[in-house]
Parts: C-alpha cells; structure tokens; sequence
C-alpha cells in the first residue's frame, strides 16, 4: 500500500510559515483522501497556494489517523474507496467530538442521484464536488471553508489570547493578593512572637537619663506598664531600675556611644512592686546627616533564669552539704554515742553528789546539742532516714502546746487551732516536732517585745485550690502564724538557705529553717511563707494526706523517767567501733541484761549458729565484711525469727531500706535505748519447737 505523502507544501512548511508570518495569515490544513495517486496530485496541484499545507490520504484509515492527530480546515474525501467508503469515513469524523464540527466536501464521479447526495450530507458534508473536478469551482469553495477556517482560528486565538492575559492578570493580582496576605501573615507572626516572648525592642536616647524613644507594646506585657508611659516621661524607666543597679547601668549606656555597644543585666521594678530581671543589650545607630544619634537595644527577661540558676546553687548548697554531713555523721556520732554513753554511767554512780550530777547533765545537753546540729544538717540534705509513721496531728497537740510555750516565755501568748475531721498524715512525729520548735523560736527572735503566735491545722483538699498555685492534692496544712516584725523581700527569698541568719553571731546557726525546709520535703510535702516588714510571718507546712490506718494516740512512746532494767535477757552486741562497743556492753550491764560482743557481721553469725540463747540483736547498720547490719537483720528474720533486731546507726542513707526492721540512731541516751529494746523483749514470740526453715539471703 502506497503510504500517505504530505504535499509539496508540506515539505517546504518553513517557507510558508515564514510567509503567513509575514501576511498575517493564520496556517491551514487541507486533507484530501482519495484511493488514487493521480487524483490527490490533481487535488495538490489546483490548491497549492501560501499559507495552505495540504496532507494526501489514500486509505479511510490514513485519513482517519491523520484526523486523530490534526486540525484541518477542510476535508476533501473520495466516496468510493476500498474496504471503508467515504460514508463511513465522514460518519467515524463527525463521531469524534474533536472532529465533528470539520467541513468535509465528497468527491465523486459516480453517486449523483439524489439518494447518494442525502446520504452523503446525512453523512456529514457540507457539500458535493463532482468529477472531473473543475479546479476553479473546487478551489472556490476550499478557499471559503479555508478563509472561514482562519477567522475562526483567528477568533479562538484572540480569545485564546485574552483569556491568557485574563488568567496572568488574575495570577498576577492574585500572587499580589497572596505576596500581601503573606506580608501580613508574617507581620502579624513576628508581632505575636514578639509579644510572647519576654524580649521588648528600645530605642533612647544617648544622654542621661536616657529617655525611651520608642518601646515595643509587649513591655505592657512584662512590666505592667504601658508603652506611653516610658516615651512620655523621660525619667521613667531609669528611675525603676534598682538603686544597687542605676549606676551601672548608666555607665554602661553612655559607654555606649564610645564602643558602639552595650549589655548589662539589672533589676526592674515592675507595676507590681516586685522586681524582675532583663538582661539589656544593644548598639549605637549609625550617623546620619540631619538625624540625631539613638541606642538600639532589646531588654529580654530573664527572671525565670535567675530563679532557675538561684535553685541550681541552692541544689549544689545541698548536696555540698549532704556530702560533708554523710561523710562525718557516722563517726561524728559514733564519738558522741562514746561521751553520752559514759556521760550516762557517770552520772548513774554519781548519787549524791549533785554538783557533778549537774556538770555531768550539762556536758549530756551539749553532746546533744552537737548531735542534733548534725541532725538538722542531715535532714536538710534530705540524707537522713525518716522514722514514720501516720497519724492523727490531734494528738500531738497537748505535748507540742507544752513544749511551745516553754520555749516562748511568758511573755508570748500561744494560740492552737485544728480542724475535728483532721486527716492522718505520715510523719516522722520528733522531727515534727523539731520543726515546730524551729518555727517557734524564730517568732519568738522576731516578736522582742512579746506577741502571739498561733498553730493552725486544717485540711486542704483539692476542690478548695481552684485559681491557687501548685500544689495540687490533698494535705494537711500546718499554719504558723506570729506577729512579729516580719521580712523583707531579699530575706525572704534567702531564708531557707543552709546558714544564712539575721541574727548577731553567736546566736543562730542558720540552720533551723533550713532543716525545716529538708523535714518537709523529704516528707513529700510543701512549705510556704508569706511574710512582710512589719506584718508578721505565716510559714505552712502542707504535708500530704495518708491513706494508711493511724496509729493510735497511746501507741506514741514515752519515755520512762528511770530506765527500764532487764531479767537477764542475753543481747548479742554487733559493733565495729571498740569504744561504741564497750559503752554499749557497759550500759547494757548496768540495766541487768547478759552481753555478747561481735565486732563485725560474719562474726554475729557465727554467735547465732552456735546456739547462744540469743534473746535480742543490737546491731551497728554499717561495718565492714560480707554482712553489713541490714544483712545481719534479713538473715536472722529469716533463720531465727524469734529474735529480735534492734538496728543503730550514726547515719543511715535516705535510700537504705531500713523501714521493714526497729532503728535508733545514735547517739541516744541509756533510757531510750532501755526503752526500745524492753518494747521489742514483750513482743517476743516463743521459738518454734521444730527446728526452723533456713531461709538464705544472697
């Protein structure tokens, strides 16, 4: 089959391109589809004209490839052809949509009667040229579809035209509106960003005092001062700075103008009254002819950081702290369980002779007294052990009510107030009472002139700190309340500090509220102070609420005035320390007992496999070897559970697990010890007559 040949036109397209170019003319595309060669060179040659390319077929086929890929102008088709007639090919034309509206003319030599014709239009001609062709009559009628063909070209594309202009006008504007919106939206972000960040932009002036040119509106924000009121008055915002402060940062501001820079730090009093800290930085402006000079700057606050690094020295204070104290405390009170001790015998062989009873009582009080500094030390690093237990605060009120106002004097009058629906709390109930103490003798350094001094308890729960800050829960709220002269801010803000006192030297470690502050954490709960000059002093202690059942009120000890003596119970004495050891041995003869020594673990165990007749265990928690005191107390929890265990330690780690066993920390005085070990003799339970499991503790 003889393939479809694009005319000579074709073959020279650039050449007509360049021409219509040149005329205006729009191109057009004539196909013409007839099964014999000689016909389409006829065709070619009558319409060969500028601007006009025409595309031979020789099939329907090729016609109607040309047709999916091409526009033409119009379409001249040959009626007879094999295998697709030119009916078929006009009805598969106006069948596709891009297609349809495409003129077709039939050529034909053969179909002239009026039934071929309305076939043929039914078809979808336009129109009929009959052959022989007249080249004149055929082109005049190419030449009309063609001409119709460009105006309509010429149409589209004008509107093809305008609607792209129309479409770039819109993208433009609406890129403008988008590049606006966006402006906006950046403007409006960097504003709110601006506002929430704790940083406002200044401009001032170069002389003193400085005066604010411009301020940014988020000073409102951080100050509670409006903007207006620092560019209104030029005196303003130097006059708010801290008096410690004013004269750095003026000499830093007109050094300014020499080193084109400044940064300083200061503290500004707010709307308020209270003090916050920026940190103040900025650059000189360039010179400009007719302008005068300006300090650029940003004040960016920095309170929180202060307060942040504020509680990371007190944290490195603390644990300083915690670390000295752990390191002496053992041994510190190991020496001082040596001197109470034989203070303790000394005075029992001293009937009689009460000028040395009294020296001797007076040389017990001061022992204590250094075993208790140690203690508020340890409390307040939060390195000592609490022994606690819940319960209901009511019942510490006659004692404590007691104790507080011997500690006052007369000349101060105590006030108790406490809820009846008190919830328990689990408490170590002496260092409670420590704390209170404290309290107390600071109100009582605070009122010289006499006063009051009242002890609120009362429940807080959770539905009651709706709008109050942190914390949340249920506790149980300790009140103490003076009427002193109260404190200033800057003492206020350092007043739980570990030794930092007002008072002359000599008269206060700076250590009671400190050890308050310890107690209370350490107990899970919180403290707060309202306090100022002149108004008196409220410390709370919030100490969080216990589900665990109460003790009751006659289950809290009390000491006995003689100590008790034993019936000849045999105690086995574990202690690293010689003269510990032979103090404790001493003291526990005196009271009626039978003694064993060990000095270390291992050695103990060895005692009890030996099958002594051991009645009760005092052991020291920390010695060397294998088998440390806790060690010693699980192994004979589990291998001779009839014995007691009594526990003693100068220092016990926070995070030992010592709450399953009996502790008395040293140094205690022979009663106490008496006291403890006669508690833990009466709840002995009498050894099993089958010989007991053995139960090993890795």
């Amino acid at each position: 089959m003889i393939q479809p040949r694009v005319g000579s036109l074709t073959a020279h397209g650039s050449e007509y391109v360049s021409l219509s170019a040149v005329s205006g003319l729009v191109a057009a595309k004539i196909l013409v589809v007839d099964d014999d060669p000689r016909n389409l060179f006829a065709v070619e040659e009558m319409l060969r004209s500028p601007g006009i390319e025409i595309v031979l077929a020789e099939s329907g086929e090729a016609a109607l490839r040309h047709v999916l890929r091409d526009d033409f102008a119009v379409i001249l088709l040959d009626v007879r052809m094999p295998r697709i007639d030119g009916y078929e090919v006009a009805t598969m034309i106006r069948g596709r949509p891009r297609s349809s509206r495409m003129p077709i003319i039939f050529l034909t030599a053969y179909n002239k009667d009026e039934l071929h014709v309305f076939r043929g239009y039914s078809a979808g001609a336009v129109d009929y040229v009959l052959k022989p062709i007249e080249p004149l009559i055929l082109k005049s009628k190419v030449d009309v579809f063609v001409d119709l063909y460009r105006k309509t070209e010429e149409i589209r594309r004008k509107g093809e035209d305008e609607r792209r202009l129309l479409v770039e006008n819109l993208q433009v504007r609406g890129e403008k509106l988008q590049a606006e919106r966006e402006l906006r939206r950046a403007l409006e972000r960097q504003e709110a960003i601006l506002s929430s960040l704790p940083v406002v932009v200044t401009s001032r002036g170069v002389e003193r005092p400085f005066p604010a040119l411009f301020v940014s509106d988020n000073v409102e924000r951080l100050t509670g001062f409006p903007a207006a009121r620092f560019t209104e008055d030029a005196e303003f915002g130097l006059s708010r700075i801290h008096p410690e402060d004013r004269d750095r940062v003026c000499r830093e501001l007109a050094a300014a103008v020499e080193n084109g820079t400044y940064a300083c730090e200061y503290r500004w009093q707010c709307a308020d009254g209270g003090y916050r800290s920026f940190l103040d930085q900025g650059v000189l402006s360039p010179e400009e002819a007719g302008h005068s000079r300006e300090i650029f700057g940003t004040m960016f606050d920095v309170t929180e950081r202060r307060q942040l690094e504020e509680r990371l020295l007190h944290a490195s204070k603390l644990e300083a702290i915690g670390r000295l104290t752990g390191g002496i405390a053992h041994d510190f009170n190991n020496m001082l369980s040596v001197v109470i001790g034989n203070l303790d015998l000394l005075q029992n062989s001293l009937d009689g002779n009460e000028k040395a009873s009294r020296r001797t009582r007076l040389a017990i009080e001061g022992a204590q007294r250094c075993a208790d500094l140690t203690n508020r030390l340890l409390t307040f690093s939060r390195r000592q052990s609490l022994q606690t237990s819940v319960l209901d605060l009511r019942d510490l009120v006659p004692g404590m009510m007691e104790l507080l106002q011997r500690t006052l004097g007369e000349h101060i009058e105590v006030r108790f107030d406490a809820d009846q629906d008190l919830w328990p709390v689990e408490v170590d109930p002496n260092q409670l009472e420590a704390a209170l103490v404290n309290l107390a003798v600071n109100a009582r350094d605070a009122m010289p002139d006499g006063g009051s001094l009242t002890v609120g308890m009362a429940n807080r729960g959770a539905a009651e700190q709706d709008g109050a800050p942190e914390p949340r829960g249920e506790y149980v709220v300790i009140a103490v309340t003076d009427t002193g002269v109260g404190m200033a801010p800057e003492v206020k803000q350092r007043v739980f500090e570990p030794f930092f006192t007002t008072k002359e030297s000599g008269k206060g470690t700076g250590l009671g509220l400190s050890m308050v502050y310890g107690f209370v954490r350490q107990s899970e709960g919180h403290i707060e102070i309202d306090s100022a000059v002149d108004e008196g002093t409220t410390v709370r202690i919030l100490l969080p609420r216990s589900e665990k059942a109460e003790r009751s009120a006659g289950s809290v000890r009390a000491l006995s005035p003689a100590p008790r003596r034993g019936n000849g119970e045999t105690i086995l004495v574990v202690e690293d320390d010689d003269k510990v050891r032979q103090v404790t041995v001493s003291a526990l003869g005196t009271l009626g007992y039978e003694v064993i020594e060990a000095e270390t673990g291992d050695e103990a165990l060895s005692v009890l496999r030996d099958g002594s007749g051991i009645d009760l265990v005092l052991s020291d928690v920390k010695m060397p070897g294998a088998t440390s005191g806790i060690d010693l107390a699980r192994r004979v929890g589990a291998e001779w559970p009839w014995i007691k265990v009594l526990l003693t330690s100068g220092y016990i780690e926070a995070e030992a697990d010592v709450e399953q066993f009996e502790v008395i920390f040293k140094p205690y005085r022979v009663t106490e010890l008496a006291e403890r070990m006669h508690e833990l003799l009466e709840s002995r339970t009498a050894p099993a007559l089958a010989e007991p499991r053995i139960v090993r503790i890795a």
